[in-house]
């Protein structure tokens, strides 16, 4: 679950957009995602996840932010041999959509993982619970990232284009990369959607061969939510799909038909 998340966030931290408006999320919006094995002779859920953005709060300093919080669980007997409770807050700038504060609770199997990161964007530092690191403007964390680049104007990407994926996790700034692959239709539990098609790249020494293993699509609407990224194994394929969706922003008009 967490490389998904990972993967996922990695896709949208694209740059392209020096100065973003938000045009396409308001607070109140909720996202439920289901993680899941699907093979040929099973589909067995491993977890739910949710990721919600709540009312606008004030930071010190009287900045008006978004508080936006991402939480994943893992389900039934997976909990009895690799239990998963992870949380991950960010606040960013209504304005920027830059964090900045981000924290973050793991709790993955034997894994313990606890931070929290203080952004200060003028004086290029983020300040985690051990370190503080130098990083250039307009760097995000792993959730900001994803509100971030939903704003990015996909009308000056052309397929095959790869995109430069910066962003600051556990006190270092990667730089990965994502292809644009063009438009698709996809059908999942939600309904059947056109979409947006991207393949992000994952970071080095991670248990991939491929450095894209994973297929990720958006919906083709002026939301632009994550609608289904998967990653083929030997055998079957993990996956991450949209189950649900609430308080969108605009009426979603990639929907092609509903769910029953």
């Amino acid at each position: 679950m967490k490389k998904i998340i990972f993967v996922v966030a990695s896709l949208f931290a694209s740059s392209l957009i020096a100065q973003p408006v938000n045009h396409t999320f308001a607070a109140g919006e909720e996202l439920t995602f289901r993680f899941y094995y699907d093979a040929w002779l099973a589909n067995v859920t491993a977890g739910y996840g949710t990721v919600t953005v709540q009312k606008k709060t004030e930071m010190q300093g009287g900045y008006p932010v978004y508080h936006i919080v991402g939480e994943g669980k893992s389900k039934g007997m997976f909990n009895l041999f690799f239990k998963v409770k992870d949380r991950f807050d960010t606040w960013v700038d209504t304005a920027t959509l830059l964090p900045y504060r981000f924290t973050r609770s793991t709790r993955e199997g034997g894994y313990r993982k606890n931070d929290v990161v203080i952004f200060n964007q003028q004086a290029g530092t983020a300040t985690s619970s051990t370190k503080q690191k130098k990083i250039k403007q307009g760097t995000h964390d792993i959730i900001s990232a994803i509100f971030f680049a939903r704003n990015i104007d996909i009308s000056k990407v052309s397929v095959g284009d790869v995109l430069p994926v910066p962003f600051f996790l556990d006190d270092s700034v990667y730089t990965s990369a994502v292809k644009y692959l063009g438009r698709d239709t996809i059908t999942i539990e939600s309904g059947k959607f056109s979409c947006l098609k991207f393949k992000p790249m994952v970071a080095t020494g991670t248990v991939f061969s491929d450095p894209y293993p994973m297929v990720l699509y958006v919906s083709d609407d002026r939301n632009h939510i994550p609608l289904l990224a998967e990653s083929a194994i030997v055998v079957g394929k993990v996956k991450m799909e949209l189950t649900d969706f609430r308080g969108l922003r605009y009426p979603l008009t990639s929907e092609i038909r509903k769910r029953k």
